[in-house]
């Protein structure tokens, strides 16, 4: 549906950053609530509960190729519905099971649909930005991240007030169903998106970009995925532990256990000042203090679970850690994404499934890598070994040309 003549450019980024909006929702809704959903399974090995968060990712890395053929297919607009309504449909499903294999099965379709999503979203996200002609994109995460940061803050009024998961999420999923309700007249077809580079624009089959990025690999999105690989690693010890971190390391009473709640909170506002850190030092010096930055989060937030005797003193070492690891991981998603389209030579929609299919890898080590450290010695060596990581990340685009920016990048 071509809209850009019936609706202002304005009215048409609004929508699309309601669909990032319901998107964090969803995800936050889950993540604020692990603990408890961890209770009430009585889940108390480590390892077990890493292999039942595998089910996430592996949904999400499965959903992979299916993504990539539907988005091109269908277009973004169709997908951006139909991903966001299974998702929400799924967050329902993980608060109604009360067994613990369907749980599985639950957090499996969770996983398929916020890839579907992600990269429905993203390449839809990504069109805008080219209609507006300039980087747009890190707003959009941005309201990802503040509806994240809403999302987390609702979930730990629920806990408070002792409201069971199951109807936490079944408000949640209906404002979803509001919010596309509202914004799908808004969505843009993706072949009336404008492209700077018309050989971009070029209808390719899914099997023939796979097969010339096999045979030719694309340095630039080999070097960007594994940077997106060490994110999500970073991201996943984020959403999906540090609830637990501030339970079952520190063990802080419910009313400090505020982990998840300011690791968003900051994570949202890094999102909101990446392009004024854009602006002012380049994306490669962004990058760089952002690899920085996560690596003296875990190393801290690991230091600190056992540095101090009061919980006070416990409780705010640990937040500030948890911190600045939102600060450090609020630019890499957007900043890497943006860096595919504007520098990729393949189709926006392959580059982002090829992207995820090397940085998704992560998602798949994290649970149980996080798990088996956890078990075999504690979740405190596990953050710090997974700290070293934003030492990577420096040193990767330090000294990758892909991540050198020029003075036009610097400024976008």
């Amino acid at each position: 549906m071509n809209n850009i003549n019936v609706y202002t450019k304005a009215r048409i980024r609004f929508a699309v950053l309601c669909f990032f909006l319901a998107q964090g929702l969803c995800f936050s809704s889950w993540a604020s609530r692990i603990p408890d959903i961890k209770l009430l399974f009585s889940v108390g090995d480590e390892l077990l509960w890493g292999m039942i968060l595998f089910m996430i990712p592996a949904g999400k890395f499965i959903a992979i190729p299916l993504a990539g053929y539907l988005v091109s297919r269908l277009g973004s607009r169709i997908m951006v519905q139909a991903s966001i309504l299974g998702y929400a449909a799924a967050l329902f499903g993980i608060g109604a099971v009360s067994n613990i294999y369907v749980l599985g099965i639950s957090l499996f379709c969770f996983g398929i649909f916020w890839n579907l999503c992600d990269i429905s979203l993203n390449t839809q996200g990504i069109g805008i930005e080219r209609l507006f002609g300039r980087t747009i994109m890190a707003t959009f995460h941005g309201g990802w991240s503040l509806a994240a940061c809403l999302g987390a803050l609702t979930g730990f009024l629920m806990i408070q007030v002792n409201v069971p998961p199951m109807w936490h999420f079944s408000i949640v999923a209906t404002a979803i169903v509001l919010i596309v309700l509202f914004g799908r007249k808004y969505l843009q077809d993706d072949a009336t998106q404008a492209s700077p580079a018309p050989e971009k624009a070029m209808e390719k089959k899914t099997s023939s970009v796979l097969t010339d990025f096999v045979r030719h690999p694309e340095m630039l999105l080999i070097q960007l995925g594994i940077v997106s690989l060490f994110a999500l690693i970073v991201e996943s010890a984020m959403f999906d532990w540090s609830g637990l971190y501030f339970e079952e390391v520190i063990r802080a009473p419910k009313s400090m256990q505020i982990g998840f709640l300011v690791f968003m909170v900051m994570m949202t506002a890094g999102r909101f000042m990446t392009n004024y850190a854009y602006a002012k030092l380049g994306k490669q010096r962004v990058l760089q203090l952002a690899g920085l930055l996560i690596f003296t989060g875990f190393v801290s937030s690991g230091l600190f679970g056992s540095l101090f005797a009061s919980m006070t003193m416990k409780v705010v070492g640990i937040s500030s850690g948890f911190m600045l690891v939102g600060l450090g991981i609020s630019c890499m998603v957007p900043t890497v994404y943006s860096l595919v389209g504007a520098k990729s030579k393949i189709p926006v929609g392959m580059a982002l499934t090829i992207l995820s299919s090397i940085g998704f890898i992560g998602s798949l080590i994290a649970p149980p890598l996080i798990g088996a450290i956890s078990k075999t010695f504690n979740m405190q060596y596990a953050y710090i070994a997974v700290g070293l990581l934003g030492l990577c990340i420096l040193l990767m685009t330090t000294f990758c040309k892909v991540f050198k920016t020029t003075g036009s990048d610097t400024k976008n």
